[in-house]
């Protein structure tokens, strides 16, 4: 598949994630896991932009991945993480679509879900999580989606004191969601 293909589909896949966190997740206090989620606390704590703390916090994580992963991986992953920055940034000032926990659960996490498993699957990655859990997986049985999910455990648990135990779980609960399909979408064929 040629370079130009692959950045689409990683577009899309950087978009879906960036409506799942605006449209969804983020005003509601549901957060994500991995860099992405320790963005969403440190915004909601110092009223910074998410998109700030993303592309500060991962970019120690791109390095390693440029090493161990390649230049392509890189270039992808870097244009993925803008794209990501940028919508999150232009879709700060919409209304959340829904407040009704269990559709922000499933539809927030679904399209989380999909857009990062798209990302991954044609070259890049959203999240210094997933690069870990990328070189972790080709050597073990756990999957990538397993190991964010343990990575995430301990995320989902410093939520608990920002932003309350029902926001956790409700957090862990969409990641849950997400990570189910995460890894459908990188198996499947689409």
């Amino acid at each position: 598949m040629s370079f130009y293909k692959r950045g689409c589909f990683v577009f899309f896949g950087s978009s879906l994630v960036a409506l799942s966190l605006q449209l969804f997740l983020v005003k509601n206090f549901v957060i994500d896991g991995g860099i992405i989620g320790i963005s969403i606390i440190l915004s909601h704590v110092t009223s910074q932009e998410v998109g700030l703390f993303l592309l500060l916090l991962n970019t120690p994580f791109f390095l390693i991945a440029y090493s161990f992963l390649g230049r392509r991986f890189l270039i992808l992953s870097v244009f993925a993480i803008l794209v990501l920055s940028l919508e999150t940034y232009l879709l700060e000032p919409f209304p959340v679509l829904t407040n009704n926990t269990f559709v922000v659960i499933i539809l927030g996490g679904i399209a989380l879900g999909l857009g990062v498993g798209i990302t991954i699957r044609f070259g890049g990655c959203l999240d210094g999580t997933e690069v870990l859990a990328i070189l972790f997986s080709k050597r073990s049985p756990f999957s990538i989606g397993q190991y964010v999910l343990f990575f995430n455990i301990f995320i989902f648990g410093s939520s608990i004191f920002i932003f309350g135990l029902n926001e956790a779980v409700y957090s862990l609960a969409t990641f849950i969601v997400a990570y189910k399909t995460i890894d459908f979408s990188i198996q499947s064929h689409l």
